[in-house]
């Protein structure tokens, strides 16, 4: 089997008191997804051996100490601490979010070192991964410093993709970070992760208003007219095909999402609740703009159900799909794009 056809997928374990341990294992259950990647799960054996009894799984491990260790095919556990943890299913626990980044950082460690291809991240409860040593809101942040380029929060399905200007901020706060060189950039990254990414060649963009009914002629706000509006004309005359900005409280209802490649939010929950109302359980987290792949589930850590054997999966192996597919496309757009001049001469020749 060709390498490019069996993908090493890293995975970071997650909260572990969440529903993390639990998806994992009924992804990669089903041992026909091992004919496509290799799962790599950042934790400890002991610990997806709890999982594995308390859900009463039959899925294997291969337990490893070193990257150079990993068994293609075969499901691989990398220990990244070996001590007993003890497991409160819907608990919050700070020593539960110290592990959460103990994986993380095993996992983008190897990630930036190519033992993994790309990276697939369980849920995490934002409160309890906070630490002198970690002040990120979330996954998004700490990969985008340690990865290189500018990343953009893509909320993807097959017939849907979502991307937002402004992500974890305070509503009261997103106007005045929405500047034209904000939007210039995000737009940018969206553009090229839709020819890059998904194979689109001339890709199409919806941008949403900031304010209700995209202001109204200053009535309900200015940055509509003053901000967004003469930054969408100025890249629209560059030759991107950018459309907006929409009113977005008609934009998803009217279906009129249908006619893009991509829509681009002002804010979090404008982008986020359209988007999870139309295809949650299906819906997938893309961080575009990095110079490496990863993806997680459209949810979160899920107390509620934690440990019941009743979450449903569907979303985190999207994710693990959605990272091979784009992973496979960028690895195809590079090859195309790569010496042009050589190829320019080629083709000369024939």
């Amino acid at each position: 089997m060709k390498q490019m056809e069996n993908i090493v997928v890293g995975i970071s374990i997650g909260d572990l008191n969440g529903i993390g341990g639990e998806i994992v294992l009924k992804t990669f259950e089903d041992a026909r997804i091992l004919d496509f990647c290799t799962p790599v799960i950042f934790a400890s054996s002991k610990t997806m051996a709890f999982y594995k009894t308390h859900f009463k799984s039959e899925i294997n491990f291969f337990n490893i100490n070193d990257m150079s260790q990993v068994a293609l095919g075969k499901v691989n556990v990398f220990n990244c601490w070996n001590e007993p943890v003890k497991i409160e299913f819907g608990k919050e626990d700070l020593k539960i979010g110290a592990y959460a980044i103990k994986s993380l950082e095993a996992a983008t460690k190897a990630l930036k070192e190519g033992s993994i291809q790309v990276l697939v991240t369980a849920p995490i409860n934002k409160h309890n991964i906070q630490s002198e040593d970690f002040k990120f809101p979330g996954h998004t942040d700490y990969l985008s410093q340690q990865l290189e380029g500018d990343s953009l929060m893509f909320m993807i399905t097959d017939t849907l993709r979502v991307g937002l200007l402004t992500d974890h901020v305070p509503v009261k706060d997103v106007a005045a970070h929405i500047t034209p060189k904000l939007i210039e950039q995000k737009i940018e990254t969206v553009y090229n992760c839709l020819k890059k990414d998904f194979k689109i060649q001339k890709p199409k963009i919806a941008v949403l208003g900031i304010n209700p009914h995209t202001g109204d002629n200053g009535v309900i706000g200015t940055e509509d007219d003053t901000v967004l509006r003469p930054t969408l004309k100025k890249i629209k005359d560059s030759g991107k095909l950018v459309y907006g900005p929409y009113a977005a409280d008609s934009f998803f209802g009217s279906n009129n999402y249908k006619n893009f490649d991509a829509i681009i939010a002002s804010y979090h929950d404008q982008g986020l609740i359209p988007f999870k109302t139309l295809s949650f359980g299906q819906g997938v987290n893309f961080t575009a703009g990095l110079s490496k792949v990863r993806t997680s589930p459209d949810h979160g850590t899920a107390y509620e159900i934690a440990g019941k054997g009743i979450a449903d999966e569907n979303s985190f192996k999207e994710a693990v799909y959605s990272a091979m597919q784009i992973f496979k496309n960028r690895t195809d757009y590079e090859t195309l794009t790569a010496n042009p001049l050589k190829k320019a001469a080629r083709n000369e020749r024939r």
